[in-house]
């Protein structure tokens, strides 16, 4: 089994407990609904599992799983299915993780080193993003930080005393937008200054760029720049700065995919609202943020995550690096519960190694 770094169950060790009939039972019942999205009954489980079980003494087990909060019935004297603490279970200590097909290694290696013959950092992003939506019919999605960016132009507009508008204009047209707290009593020249003071500085810099001739310049002419001016510049810039997690863009590819295998109404209101879910790009950007803390993959299981408990997904990530091993960024699928996790895990995994690869390779521009 590939290791991953899993949320941990506080409830686990109820799972250690289930002796080889109930835990092959209970897979049978998790499988089922992966494959097909339907309740299991106990006439067909008896039937698949490798053991001689009539449906009553299935239905036996089947009631023990569900006094531990494993499995549910959706309907009257329907079949069951799943809780969400029950796939947790099932992915934490009986999944067994499958392998990426060499097809499958050859064509994403092919596809991201071909993006990143474009010099671009984003290219590369995008193309795994929509890379592993194709893969896994789910959406794909991954976080860059904003010091990929160059930059075309900066401004400050002020909004009332306490708060001025930072506007950032990237070469590609981007425009992003953050609000920066004043010091009391600014005059109003205080931000064209600082304005100009950027301006001057800006066209073709990335943030990190930007920032440290910021600080080189800003040692030479603090005398003739006003200190408060100073202190709105360095504040503006610090809130740009790549180090913090809520300053990502957001790359998103195959939201309609999610639409391909629908088995009843019910799935459909749940994609719209996982639609609803992705065009909070803030919050997902979020939400990937605490997978960048982790060594390895990280695999969110619908109401493990706020964002994303309305609509019953999961989300499996995994961090990607730069040439200097540092954590930049992470990639990964969004997608319904019965997500095919035994392949997707090792898909999402391996093209994290391939894109910090090809990140760390010459010639890749953050443009």
């Amino acid at each position: 089994m590939m290791p991953f770094d899993p949320l941990l169950s506080a409830t686990a060790p109820q799972l250690a407990r289930l002796d080889e009939r109930s835990r092959e039972i209970f897979r049978q019942i998790v499988e089922t609904y992966l494959a097909t999205g339907e309740p299991a009954g106990s006439r067909n489980i008896s039937r698949l599992i490798p053991m001689t079980l009539s449906p009553a003494s299935v239905r036996n087990v089947m009631a023990d799983l569900e006094a531990a909060g494993l499995i549910f019935a959706p309907h009257t004297s329907a079949g069951r299915l799943p809780t969400e603490r029950g796939l947790r279970f099932f992915v934490d200590a009986l999944l067994e993780i499958g392998d990426v097909s060499e097809d499958e290694r050859n064509s994403i290696e092919t596809q991201v080193r071909a993006a990143a013959r474009a010099q671009t950092v984003e290219g590369v992003l995008a193309e795994a993003s929509n890379l592993l939506s194709g893969l896994s019919r789910g959406a794909g999605v991954v976080t860059a930080g904003k010091t990929d960016v160059r930059l075309k132009h900066i401004e400050f507009v002020p909004l009332d005393p306490s708060r001025a508008l930072l506007i950032l204009v990237s070469e590609d047209g981007e425009v992003e937008n953050r609000l920066v707290p004043l010091p009391p009593g600014l005059p109003a020249s205080a931000l064209v200054e600082a304005t100009n003071f950027l301006s001057a500085l800006t066209r073709g810099r990335t943030i990190a760029e930007l920032r440290a001739e910021v600080e080189r310049t800003l040692a030479a002419r603090r005398a003739e720049l006003d200190e408060v001016t100073a202190r709105v510049v360095e504040t503006g810039l610090a809130s740009w700065s790549g180090g913090d997690k809520a300053d990502r863009r957001l790359i998103v590819r195959g939201q309609t995919r999610l639409l391909h295998d629908l088995k009843a109404i019910e799935d459909l209101e749940r994609v719209r609202l996982l639609f609803d879910d992705l065009e909070a790009k803030q919050e997902v950007v979020d939400l990937l943020g605490r997978a960048e803390d982790a060594q390895g993959l990280r695999i969110f299981i619908g109401s493990e995550n706020k964002l994303f408990s309305l609509s019953g997904s999961s989300t499996i990530v995994a961090p990607y690096r730069d040439g200097q091993g540092r954590v930049v960024g992470v990639l990964g699928v969004i997608g319904p519960t019965r997500l095919n996790y035994a392949r997707i895990v090792p898909m999402v995994d391996f093209t994290a190694r391939v894109v910090s690869r090809v990140l760390a390779g010459p010639g890749i521009d953050a443009a």
